[in-house]
């Protein structure tokens, strides 16, 4: 056995201890591995799916076969919003079946791609940065997102740089060009001293031992110098802002006397400025700074522009021309870097022999500053962060999530991704076609090869490339490029010519940008058109979550504002529900999509819809007690304990769900509590619009969330602004809170024997209420006051409602009994 493994080459003398062979096996490794969820922790929460869903198919068959004959209508309302809620439901748990971790190996990536004494191979990375509204949209806060990127921790060669200033605001420009020049300042500070974050305003106002890990003398007298140089960075930029606060009858004019292009924000020609990476763009130490480009793109009335996706596709096909990297990062303004470090995390992923082939993003989750300790309105989106996305990634990969994600270029363009080895087959001999396959001749063999790679030149032969991606020849060349780069013969000067034509108003016409490539439009949401389509192709995705969070953002935790931003993403999904693009009937063909991921997609455009069960269930405890009905029949003991195994179903999943994922419970009941709050206002008002944006043609305007920070801490939290979403969740309460005090004082009056009746009524009123709590505390606002205007509509719409249902009485079956008109009153 020893002389047949010598022959073979697996034994042999042992091999010396050196150095260099075991960084080479150790650069050989995976750069990233699949981490499973305990089988301890996995496994019951499995099995209690399982049995909550035998349990809740019993317990719909009860509701469906013992229906409530004198509150007929009550009981048929009920049992359809059962139904729902047990169809959404599964949507939303079975995509979780298959929750995993992961980890990356940042050392093995440098071993692989940075050897000592060789050109760095790391791939490039063009990082893209939008902006709309500088006023919504603080220059600071971009700026502090620029700076970070500009100073991560990866080849300053490698780095491009791309801000996309859809509002074409001379303000961004100027305070993009002091970012610039503050940028050859800071981005040495970085690096030198290893600190994080790298964003100065979040670095600066940490609360921590920033001495910690550092060892050079030098550092406290030139971070001392540093922070100085930052604060009159931000007199310089406020200067900015306030003078922008008035603009000119004439308009801006710039410095050379030239007025400004970008006047009249909706007819102005194609902007773009290159900042750093040229001449000049270099730092106080002589050092190669990334390329900083600020972008405008062209904007003409008649022409639709297709709000944040057509400027994200105006980006990429500007950095495809500039520098066309294969891998893109996009950021909104106010997601700084958090992790200098977070390139690298994707890169273990994309440039992965063995799985970043067919990999065409990675996402990060999203972190948030600036919410209270309590997160009174789920600012946070935890649950979905750190328990949705964990399950997608067992599956097919995360949603798209709009930021913190690096692409793959090739994916984005509409490519298929590459085909692996097919698993082989058994083979025959071929006189028994019964048994595998007939083994194949070499020359067949090599006809096949032959013939598969003409197959693909005339394919390649026969695609329209301008028709597919626009009238430019340079920018077709580079969609070629599967690993990114340049012509070495292109100038500076026709580059620049060649980006400015890629982004007119006419360049998408008669193309397939928007339907096929880049970012999708049809959505306001077009994050999640976007990652579906590529989903559908064929793709997967990576979920990556580092120990330190890649990146942080800002939210709104004002009530009003979050309530908003909750109705732009659910007016989205209603609008992709009513589209070609609707999980429900897009993506069959081929099965690239698999079913658990079309289940998530497809309640990513269902959950709108369940506003309307949902608001039903709200107000039907309260209907109950105003009428002294009931919406389930007098129930036996056996069927008493499905209703306690149903309740206990529930809970076990939750108790289950958290102890795998590691949310708290707290984060976990603030999402229970805002699901409702959100269910019965943003998402009603989202189906709404959205039906009258499909059968009217009626239009709703995007607001950009504000990313403005309150002086005061927590500021946001308290202040109140006006919006027609608190009128529903406060009639809801109000309607609760009458059905209470209404069922309390009939039972009173009734005796004992209607106390036992009441407490079912009362545990949904409470539940209602309970959930409702966090609108009320932000409804009263820091003086716990409710603005007049709230109370009064709600208070008449809540006494209308409960004096006409009392009245009518419509869902109950009338009692007929003798004509008084005929035989008098005492017959």
């Amino acid at each position: 056995m020893d002389d047949w493994k010598l022959q073979q080459g697996n034994l042999g003398p042992e091999p010396d201890d050196d150095p260099d062979m075991g960084m080479i096996d150790e650069a050989r490794q995976p750069l990233s591995r699949k981490v499973p969820i305990a089988s301890s922790k996995i496994n019951p929460y499995r099995m209690v799916i399982v049995a909550r869903l035998v349990i809740l198919a019993v317990f719909l068959r009860y509701r469906l076969l013992n229906p409530v004959h004198d509150a007929l209508g009550l009981w048929l309302t009920s049992v359809i919003c059962e139904i729902w809620f047990a169809v959404s439901w599964i949507l939303d748990q079975f995509p979780k079946w298959f929750p995993i971790d992961r980890e990356t190996y940042l050392d093995r990536l440098s071993l692989r791609y940075e050897r000592e004494g060789e050109p760095n191979m790391l791939a490039p990375v063009d990082v893209f940065v939008s902006t709309v509204d500088p006023m919504k949209e603080p220059p600071l806060v971009t700026s502090n997102t620029v700076l970070s990127i500009l100073a991560m921790d990866y080849p300053v060669e490698k780095i491009s740089c791309y801000v996309s200033d859809d509002g074409a605001s001379m303000l961004t420009f100027d305070s993009l060009a002091e970012t610039a020049e503050f940028a050859r300042k800071w981005v040495p500070f970085c690096k030198k001293f290893s600190i994080e974050p790298r964003a100065p305003e979040m670095y600066f106002t940490l609360k921590i031992d920033y001495l910690k890990d550092k060892v050079q003398p030098t550092f406290v007298k030139e971070r001392r110098a540093m922070k100085r140089e930052y604060e009159e960075f931000k007199v310089r930029i406020n200067a900015l802002v306030a003078k922008a606060s008035k603009v000119p009858i004439e308009g801006w004019i710039m410095p050379d006397g030239t007025p400004w292009p970008g006047n009249n924000t909706k007819d102005h020609p194609v902007m773009i400025q290159v900042f750093l990476g040229s001449n000049g763009g270099f730092d106080v130490e002589g050092n190669e700074l990334p390329r900083l480009v600020y972008v405008s793109r062209e904007k003409r009335p008649g022409f639709q522009h297709h709000k944040k996706a057509g400027a994200m596709n105006a980006l990429v096909r500007v950095a495809g021309v500039l520098t066309n990297a294969p891998f893109m990062l996009n950021l909104d303004c106010d997601h700084y870097v958090n992790n200098s470090k977070a390139v690298r995390e994707a890169m273990c992923f994309l440039m992965d022999p063995q799985i970043g082939k067919k990999v065409c993003y990675v996402q990060f989750p999203q972190r948030f500053d600036g919410i209270d300790r309590h997160d009174r309105y789920a600012n946070r989106n935890t649950v979905f962060f750190d328990i949705n996305m964990k399950g997608l990634d067992g599956i097919q990969g995360p949603v798209y999530v709009g930021t913190g994600c690096v692409f793959k270029r090739q994916a984005l363009y509409g490519y298929e991704p590459p085909k692996g080895p097919k698993r082989p087959k058994m083979i025959s001999c071929g006189c028994c076609p019964c048994f595998g396959r007939r083994r194949k001749s070499k020359h067949e063999s090599n006809g096949d090869i032959a013939g598969a790679e003409g197959d693909k030149e005339h394919l390649m032969s026969e695609m329209n490339f301008e028709q597919k991606f626009g009238q430019s020849s340079i920018f077709v060349t580079s969609t070629l490029m599967e690993d990114g780069g340049v012509p070495p013969s292109s100038s500076p000067a026709v580059l620049l010519k060649e980006a400015i034509h890629v982004i007119s108003c006419g360049y998408e016409d008669k193309t397939e940008w928007g339907t096929e490539l880049g970012w999708i439009y049809g959505s306001i949401t077009e994050d999640i058109l976007t990652g579906f389509k590529m989903h559908c192709r064929g793709w997967r995705s990576i979920y990556c979550m580092p120990k330190r969070a890649a990146f942080k953002g800002s939210a709104p935790i004002n009530l009003s504002e979050r309530l908003n931003q909750v109705l732009r993403w659910a007016l989205g999904s209603v609008e992709i529900f009513f589209s070609r693009h609707s999980p429900l009937w897009y993506g069959y063909k081929g099965g690239k999509l698999k079913w658990l991921e079309r289940f998530a997609y497809a309640n990513t455009t269902i959950y709108p819809f369940t506003s309307i069960p949902l608001l039903a269930y709200c107000i039907l405890p309260a209907i109950c007690l105003l009428t002294d009905k009931f919406i389930m029949p007098p129930i036996s003991t056996f069927a008493s304990l499905f209703f306690i195994a149903l309740f206990g179903s529930i809970i076990a999943t939750g108790i289950l769900e958290l102890r795998w994922s590691g949310v708290s419970i707290e984060e976990w009941w603030r999402n229970e509590q805002f699901w409702v709050i959100g269910g019965i206002s943003a998402h009603l008002f989202a189906v709404v619009q959205g039906l009258l944006k499909i059968l009217a043609g009626i239009d709703t305007n995007f607001t950009v969330t504000s990313k403005a920070t309150d002086d005061d801490d927590f500021g946001e939290l308290y202040a109140f602004k006006w919006t027609t979403l608190l009128i529903p969740p406060t009639t809801v309460l109000i309607i609760n809170i009458v059905g209470v005090v209404a069922g309390i004082s009939d039972a009173i009056n009734n005796g004992y024997q209607s106390w036992g009746p009441l407490f079912g009524k009362l545990f949904f009123s409470f539940w209602v209420i309970v959930h409702l709590y966090p609108f009320l505390k932000g409804l009263m606002g820091r003086q716990n006051r409710t603005p007049t205007i709230v109370v009064i509509w709600s208070i008449l719409l809540a006494s209308i409602f409960s004096l006409l249902w009392v009245r009518i009485d419509p869902f109950v079956l009338k009692t007929k009994g003798p004509d008084t008109s005929m035989c008098g009153i005492n017959c």
